[in-house]
């Protein structure tokens, strides 16, 4: 399971020109479900990303948490982020879950982060979406569990 976090100001998701999903300070994270994921990955990529130290300080030094800011979330399915881009002009599509797998990891993602956190908005699998948002920094980080 990848999980691509963005430190933002703001963040919100339109589908069909509907607000549907929107966080102020916080962190937008693009999530990609790969084959092998299970329930277990979500899990641990959500513990990651509420405790990942991504948030000044009063140094100016990335030692805050989302959970020590009592910051936002925004959680989004991108099935795009584990394409296998190593070959040709064109990526394969070969290493994503198939949606069913993927929509049920993602729900499962979605209640653990709600039961977990409680700045939780997400977009909304299999839709077509547009994401807005103002990367804080920027600060970008891969993360992969």
């Amino acid at each position: 399971m990848i999980g691509l976090l963005q430190r933002v100001t703001h963040a919100s998701v339109t589908i069909n020109g509907d607000v549907v999903a929107t966080i102020n300070k916080g962190l937008l994270v693009l999530v990609g479900i790969e084959k092998n994921d299970s329930d277990q990955n979500a899990v641990r990529l959500l513990e990651k990303l509420i405790a990942y130290r991504v948030f000044a300080d009063d140094q100016d030094k990335m030692n805050l948490s989302l959970k020590d800011i009592n910051g936002e979330l925004l959680l989004v399915p991108q099935f795009t982020l584990v394409a296998d881009t190593q070959k040709g002009l064109r990526p394969s599509f070969s290493n994503p879950a198939p949606p069913e797998h993927s929509r049920k990891i993602f729900k499962f993602l979605i209640q653990h982060a709600r039961e977990q956190y409680s700045n939780v908005q997400t977009g909304i699998f299999g839709a077509d979406m547009q994401v807005n948002l103002t990367n804080d920094g920027p600060v970008t980080f891969w993360l992969q569990t």
